[in-house]
């Protein structure tokens, strides 16, 4: 007998050595009518799998997450029959469920078109009415290369030659059989609710020297609401993605002549900058860090010693040759802070350092994965470094990541979430500092009640470390802030101070980031808003519009009084219909906007209307400067 864990906590017996439907026959029928597969010691199986004799058995049903995953991962399959059917020249790739939905990769001589994607959801759609069961085979090693050949199927031949196995797993669905090691939903009609999302190129194998294959992706879920949600979902996503507002609302843009992933920062986009910056210099230095700054480029030898040379070359940009010797653009900031460190001696009784900057690195990555300000070649890092005496150490991550938390707040978000990765097999530096390390963090994450999760030997080489992660208005999740030890630079540096012993010590070297770098952080605000920024953080904050040209003066002198006042404002005196100029405020997404006409130039009053509220009638002047910069102090996002 073996044991199944059902989901209300109750263990049951049920039979071995019989696929695991036959031993589930006593199992409730409500459970089983969710029953999606079996998780037998650990790892999942098709309900056609035989129990094992005294093995632990859970039930995986539609609300898992496992669930999800069998889910995209048959609708995969069901996809690659329908397009066989319908382009019996195909040739399969693979097709793995993924975060989202789903994809299959296809070898075809013709570019699909969405008029393509309309025929294959026709026909999957005709394959999953029809029912049929996923089976599992298992094939002689040769038997399946020989069937595969005559088939012309190479690159599931090529699959299977990096693979040891003498019998190779395969699942059919009628006609149609595919190597995979599953595990299925029992049948076709489980697929309720699917959708083909697009097409793209992929290399096979990730290799751009292989053959360009098309890549249909997909997406499903077990109920029609479901998948409408995710469809509204991406449609909110498409409308606040930060490549499109940043064009609409003149933020930012690239330029291939100066070079893909290389950001130029329009005026209003260099505005937001500018106060994010302020704000962030404001907050460092009321958490006692000093500001510093290093040079775009240094030695070879430098990165030589850092390390950064051997374990991250493919990724830095050699820069030039000067008098004979080589210089590399940096990819990162901490070898220049610790050449500040060493610039003297330093004492037990100065610790701790805390230095920062917003230092501008550049880093090679292929052009595949460039996205908008997200994932570019030149950024600047919200950086800093934390030098401490061990006694020291505990206090400064507590503090550190209060700071994280509270800088992330100002900016309105406020679901967060802590992964702890801890010491791999292979790292360096003294078992005792990582020990005491990984506790510090550990202890600092449980003050903060949030929840978390240990990544065991998930840590880098040189130290443990935290991740935070942020999630947005439409609830993915994004990294930020990271605090990370680093016992591998200085031990290559020599980084000692003189202590209480009058002998030398090694401090702690904390690597710490708040925002990320600058640009990945804007598009993250872009989209978390909408474009619709905050007071405090809008481009332009009030726009004022005179309703006829008469009334211009009047608006200049408003325009006048609000810059004096440090109010970011514009006026707009087109020759165009005031209700039109309204319109495109908004459209623009300019928080306040002041409408004067002759009662408000014989009055001095203003009439003000509001992006969020509407129209908040006739104001005093200093009653609306009053309320604006209580808002812009307070941070209202």
């Amino acid at each position: 007998m073996s044991r199944l864990l059902l989901p209300d906590g109750k263990i049951m017996e049920i039979s071995s050595g019989v696929p695991g439907k036959e031993a589930l026959a006593a199992v409730d029928p409500g459970l089983k009518k969710d029953l999606i597969c079996l998780k037998i010691n650990g790892d999942l199986t098709d309900l056609s799998a035989v129990i094992p004799e005294d093995g632990e058995v859970s039930l995986v049903l539609k609300g898992d997450p496992e669930a999800l995953s069998v889910l995209r991962h048959s609708a995969s399959h069901i996809m690659a029959q329908a397009v066989k059917r319908l382009y019996p020249e195909a040739k399969l790739a693979i097709g793995p469920s993924i975060a989202d939905g789903f994809y299959y990769d296809f070898d075809l001589p013709q570019p699909l078109t969405p008029e393509d994607l309309t025929k294959i959801e026709a026909e999957m759609k005709r394959i999953i009415k029809a029912d049929l069961r996923f089976e599992r085979e298992l094939i002689p090693r040769e038997e399946a290369l020989a069937t595969l050949e005559k088939q012309g199927e190479k690159y599931k031949i090529e699959l299977i030659e990096g693979l040891a196995d003498e019998e190779l797993s395969f699942y059919r669905q009628g006609e149609f059989i595919d190597l995979c090691r599953g595990p299925h939903l029992p049948s076709t009609r489980y697929v309720k609710a699917f959708k083909l999302m697009s097409v793209a190129g992929a290399y096979w194998r990730g290799d751009s020297s292989r053959e360009m294959l098309q890549r249909i992706y997909g997406t499903a879920f077990f109920s029609k609401e479901e998948l409408q949600n995710h469809l509204d979902l991406l449609a909110e996503a498409a409308k606040r993605d930060h490549r499109k507002l940043g064009k609409e609302l003149d933020l930012f843009s690239t330029d291939e002549e100066i070079g893909a992933g290389l950001i130029l920062w329009h005026p209003k986009g260099g505005r937001i900058r500018e106060e994010i910056e302020n704000f962030w210099r404001k907050e460092h230095r009321a958490n006692g860090y000093e500001i510093v700054y290093s040079p775009h480029i240094g030695r070879a030898g430098l990165w030589e010693t850092s390390g950064h040379l051997g374990f991250y070359q493919e990724n830095m940009y050699s820069a030039m040759e000067v008098e004979d010797q080589d210089y590399i653009i940096k990819p990162m900031n901490c070898p220049f802070h610790i050449a500040i460190y060493k610039s003297r001696g330093r004492s037990y009784r100065e610790l701790p350092f805390r230095w920062a900057e917003l230092g501008t690195v550049y880093r090679y990555e292929r052009s595949g994965v460039l996205h908008g300000l997200l994932r570019v070649r030149g950024f600047t890092q919200d950086d800093a470094h934390i030098f401490c005496r061990p006694d020291q150490m505990p206090e400064e991550i507590d503090r550190v990541l209060a700071f994280c938390l509270h800088m992330l707040k100002a900016f309105g978000f406020s679901d967060f979430r802590l992964y702890l990765a801890t010491r791999p097999e292979e790292s360096v530096g003294e078992e005792e500092r990582w020990q005491a390390a990984t506790t510090a963090l550990e202890e600092a994450i449980k003050k903060t009640g949030l929840p978390y999760e240990v990544d065991e030997g998930g840590g880098a080489f040189y130290g443990p470390k935290i991740d935070l992660k942020i999630k947005d208005a439409l609830g993915r999740e994004w990294q930020c802030s990271t605090i990370q030890f680093d016992f591998n630079e200085p031990e290559r540096f020599g980084l000692t101070y003189k202590g209480a012993d009058g002998a030398d010590h090694q401090p702690y070297m904390i690597h710490r980031a708040l925002l990320g770098s600058l640009e990945r952080f804007f598009g993250i605000l872009i989209e978390q808003y909408g474009g619709a920024f905050p007071l405090w953080l809008a481009p332009v904050q009030v726009v004022v519009l005179p309703v006829l040209p008469e009334h211009r003066e009047y608006a200049d002198r408003i325009c006048a009084w609000l810059r004096e006042n440090g109010i970011r404002v514009e006026p707009d005196g087109r020759n165009e219909k005031i209700g039109y100029r309204i319109r495109e405020a908004q459209v623009k997404k300019v928080p306040y906007m002041i409408i004067v006409g002759e009662k408000e130039a014989a009055q001095g009053t203003l009439s003000v209307r509001s992006r969020r509220e509407g129209d908040l009638g006739v104001q005093e002047r200093e009653v609306f400067l009053a309320r604006i910069k209580q808002e812009i102090e307070t941070k209202k996002a």
